[in-house]
């Protein structure tokens, strides 16, 4: 089967900016290829060419700018081109469906929804209708994006599929091992962490991750384990470290807090790994209707105990698991400070937290399962 997988006008693939739907299309592209002919459609980086074979799998690449700019150009290409494709399957942005329809009327098409794509500021009701009656099936990170597609379409019922995204599990490996102790050691001492325990905050510094929030939890903390030091692993945006309005009011915080919080900036997406593996546990800290983020699998992978909120699809990986808390209120700095302590406090909780999320991670989360749920949609006819 020739397929054609198109990302978003943000960020290149491979991930070399990061990005979660990056990541998710050069870990299932590859393995897809072993069974069809695959093409990866998306923007241009500095450090890529505009055409490249790797991995089995052929990318091409447009310059991205603002989506009107980025659709215009991905329908140039693909008419410029000729090539037809027995299906497309296109990433995050419904109002690309009826244009690649309409450069490519012979082809099946497939949308894999990361975000709330379907609310009307994103697009107008009449051509979401269109979009939904174009494609043959819609695939969703969590359920909460599909409930909420349905929702708002009662048409979308029965056509939305939810496949939970993975994680590199070579990559990512679990705290206890030599290799990842190696790295925690690292890290630790050429950070000034100590032997206090490291709690870890992995994301982009943005209010609705509640960054902040976290900061203000570490009272408590710093009274029960004063050597405890707080990592915060990302900048307000992929591949850059602008120092924003927010960033700078949480590195004030930091500065002010009474445990160690040590800011990392901008990591590259191949060095992000080595962060889990200093960590004692992780904490997701979504004040907004989170779709999933991934860094749940990756801190499973990892081993890590978790602390995530009760926002969108966060709990879905968590709750009933025996993987890690769920926080109710996360607008209030108590809450998070109450789950730490719990989990801390208590070696024989965190010991099988830590076990039960790396066996959650390869028994459901690894990218041979994902690929292997996308390849059944392709070859369903």
């Amino acid at each position: 089967m020739r397929s054609l997988m198109i990302c978003t006008e943000k960020l290149p693939v491979p991930p070399v900016r990061g990005g979660a739907i990056q990541t998710y299309i050069h870990a299932v592209a590859p393995r897809l290829a072993r069974d069809h002919q695959v093409t990866v459609l998306g923007v241009t980086d500095p450090e890529l060419p505009e055409r490249e074979v790797r991995g089995g799998v052929e990318y091409w690449r447009v310059p991205g700018g603002p989506f009107p700019q980025y659709l215009e150009r991905v329908v140039n290409l693909l008419r410029r081109t000729g090539r037809s494709f027995d299906l497309v399957h296109l990433f995050n942005r419904p109002r690309l469906v009826l244009p690649v329809k309409r450069a490519l009327p012979g082809s099946r098409l497939i949308l894999s929804l990361h975000n709330e794509m379907f609310r009307e500021d994103k697009i107008a009701p009449e051509e979401a209708r269109e979009a939904m009656a174009a494609v043959e099936g819609i695939v969703t990170v969590s359920d909460f994006i599909g409930r909420g597609v349905e929702a708002l379409y009662p048409e979308a019922r029965g056509k939305w599929r939810t496949v939970y995204s993975g994680v590199d599990l070579d990559r990512f490996l679990p705290i206890w091992t030599p290799e990842a102790r190696q790295i925690r050691q690292r890290l630790r001492a050429e950070h000034g962490l100590g032997r206090g325990p490291v709690l870890l905050y992995v994301g982009r510094l943005s209010p609705k991750k509640g960054a902040d929030v976290l900061v203000r939890a570490m009272g408590p903390i710093a009274r029960r384990y004063p050597e405890a030091s707080l990592v915060l692993v990302g900048s307000k945006w992929y591949g850059e470290d602008r120092i924003s309005d927010y960033v700078a009011y949480v590195r004030a915080l930091a500065a002010r807090a009474p445990i160690n919080v040590h800011t990392t900036g901008y990591v590259p997406a191949d060095r992000v790994h080595e962060w889990f593996a200093a960590g004692d546990l992780f904490i997701c800290a979504s004040q907004w209707e989170e779709p999933l983020a991934r860094v749940h699998y990756e801190a499973m992978a990892a081993g890590l105990p978790i602390i995530t909120t009760a926002r969108g699809g966060n709990p879905e990986v968590v709750r009933g698991q025996g993987n890690g808390l769920v926080v109710e209120e996360p607008e209030k700095p108590g809450a998070f400070a109450g789950a730490i302590l719990r989990v801390l406090g208590d070696a024989e909780l965190r010991g099988w937290m830590s076990r039960r999320g790396r066996a959650l991670a390869e028994a459901h989360f690894g990218w041979d399962r994902v690929a292997a749920e996308i390849r059944a949609l392709w070859e369903r006819q």
